[in-house]
């Protein structure tokens, strides 16, 4: 049964071999452009989005009933046939899956013991495409650092250890997940490990990916909690000699297939013309992938539902895409831009969210000018719902290949306060979002896209 939320709802340059399409006057009718007749339809989407939690219980079917979707996994291939389905019985148009061939990493067991000076379990998780230790597991003395100028002043000391990079959280820098192995391994290390890329924790670790460098040996490479990475650095600044069991299980298998799935609403009049909006179906191995990225792929997949049940047929198309492979490959989103290469100059707008479905407050835009001066009058529809800000700048990883080829881009903009607090952990699952929020992330992925959807003139590149 949906609940209801409110008891008064608000009313409110292009690469070689693809040629840009010019429009005459372009900079004439986007400074005359006035985003007043689209108010009734903006107001209906918005009040249909707030009506009920028709959103946010597909959210939690979807991490309930197939829960973590790592790229290769059963589960994602399972969450994907029912996908289909459900679009299918929205009476969606083109109901679709496109083949992509993804990596498939597995983590298998693991564990981490501190077994000097004494014996304690340390909560950890390998870092995505990491090697595995050999049978029996590394024991090993441990090295803490704070930087690689510091891992190399010390370089002497490194051979034979585990190495810990104990950075403090200044933002998302994942440089030491992504080659804190190969530095650690260069200087004879045999495992590495860092602290978790996070601002806050409960002893949740996060994982994400990690690269090898060629010409490097290939060492073991995961993360610990905040609060275990201090507690060895203090040991150690003590003095004390810490030693580490570490066991991992990791392997990388041969690639397989996935799929990227899509639905429409078929343009009454430009059907050739795409509106497309979408986020990235798979998420790491740990926790439900609600905020990373499922709520971004159901809040898009809601705007066009909503569009197809009040009988919104916008003069272009509108495509709802969830992109498969993001958090290891990008395979999904270069394998569309490739498939739907003839295409790609008739994407009049691509628009992502990929940042949690917290409270909106509504896009970050790239593009001309002129476009994104369109888009900010487009914006002022949502003020009813604090969502109306469009600021320059914005996009997603999904979206990137075709943003790299003139579309313009928009990346929903959340309060992203609490997002790294659970982002590729077990933490991430779907009682930390609001029923309200994800609603209102749906109603303004609506507004925008249904609007360039509509609008008698195409976006300008």
């Amino acid at each position: 049964m949906r609940v209801r939320l409110y008891g008064l709802v608000f009313f409110l340059s292009l690469s070689a071999g693809l040629v840009p399409v010019h429009h005459a006057s372009a900079q004439d009718w986007t400074a005359d452009f006035s985003a007043a007749p689209y108010r009734d339809a903006a107001n209906r989407l918005i009040a249909a989005a707030l009506a009920d939690s028709a959103a946010y219980e597909r959210l939690a079917e979807l991490g309930d009933r197939f829960g973590h979707r790592l790229s290769g996994s059963v589960a994602l291939e399972k969450a994907l046939d029912w996908m289909l389905a459900e679009m299918q019985a929205d009476g969606l148009d083109n109901v679709r899956a496109d083949p992509v061939l993804v990596p498939h990493w597995v983590r298998g067991n693991e564990s981490l013991t501190m077994t000097v000076p004494w014996n304690r379990d340390l909560p950890m998780l390998a870092l995505g495409g990491s090697v595995g230790t050999p049978a029996g597991g590394i024991r090993a003395q441990v090295m803490v650092v704070s930087s690689f100028d510091e891992l190399r002043a010390r370089a002497e000391e490194a051979s034979g250890r585990i190495v810990l990079y104990n950075v403090p959280w200044e933002g998302y820098n994942t440089i030491y997940r992504r080659t804190g192995a190969t530095e650690a391994s260069r200087l004879g290390a045999v495992a590495s490990l860092m602290r978790s890329l996070g601002p806050y924790s409960q002893q949740t670790p996060h994982t994400g990916g990690m690269a090898y460098q060629e010409g490097a040996p290939r060492i073991p490479h995961a993360a610990i909690t905040p609060e275990d990475a201090d507690l060895l650095e203090r040991m150690v600044d003590r003095g004390q000699r810490v030693e580490l069991h570490l066991e991992m299980e990791a392997q990388t298998l041969p690639d397989t297939w996935s799929r990227n799935v899509m639905a429409e609403i078929v343009g009454r009049e430009r059907p050739e013309e795409i509106v497309v909006l979408g986020g990235h179906i798979d998420s790491w191995d740990v926790g439900q992938g609600m905020m990373d990225d499922g709520g971004g792929v159901v809040a898009a997949w809601e705007a066009v539902r909503l569009m197809k049940e009040l009988g919104l047929r916008p003069r272009r198309t509108v495509r709802v895409v969830a992109w498969t492979n993001e958090e290891n490959g990008l395979r999904g989103a270069n394998a569309y831009v490739e498939q739907h290469r003839d295409e790609v100059d008739n994407h009049v707008l691509a628009m992502e969210s990929d940042g949690g479905v917290f409270k909106p407050y509504g896009f970050g835009f790239s593009g001309s000018d002129a476009a994104f001066s369109v888009m900010e009058k487009v914006g002022a529809l949502l003020e009813s719902i604090e969502a109306a800000r469009v600021t320059r700048g914005g996009g997603g990883a999904d979206i990137g290949p075709l943003m790299q080829l003139g579309v313009p881009g928009m990346g929903l903009s959340v309060d992203g306060t609490r997002y790294f607090w659970y982002h590729h952990t077990d933490a991430d699952t779907i009682d930390k979002l609001d029923p309200v929020e994800l609603a209102q992330c749906v109603a303004t992925m609506a507004v925008h896209a249904y609007v360039a959807a509509e609008m008698p003139n195409r976006l300008p590149r």
